[in-house]
């Protein structure tokens, strides 16, 4: 099984930066892909923004030019830069990796326990 950890969610005012953090820990074989998802009261959870094994991303364009998806992969690691942050990115941020666990296994994908981000003043 693979765990993933997040961190960094908090209160911050229109104009801030956050950064967010995930770390996948467990029984690990491969990572694949890696990625934020954000689930607002009373809307469907949408990607943010992903990261391939290969560091190609994608992001949402509501995020483009605002928000930066890196990772590490020594540290099994994915962040989220969140700049120039909106009343509207206000949700609860989800880390996905899809990973596998031994040789054998089938990729499978993973989620965090979600973080709190609110964009108020």
């Amino acid at each position: 099984q693979v765990q993933l950890v997040e961190s960094g969610g908090g209160l911050v005012q229109p104009g801030g930066s956050l950064r967010l953090s995930c770390a996948a820990s467990g029984s690990i074989f491969r990572v694949n892909a890696m990625g934020w998802y954000r689930q607002a009261p009373g809307k469907q959870r949408e990607l943010v923004a992903v990261v391939t094994g290969g560091d190609t991303t994608n992001y949402a364009d509501s995020v483009k030019d605002r928000f930066t998806i890196s990772r590490d992969n020594a540290k099994s690691t994915v962040y989220l830069q969140m700049n120039m942050l909106k009343p509207e990115d206000t949700a609860v941020y989800y880390c996905n990796a899809n990973a596998k666990s031994s040789l054998r296994s089938a990729s499978s994908d993973y989620w965090g326990q979600g973080t709190q981000v609110t964009v108020s003043s």
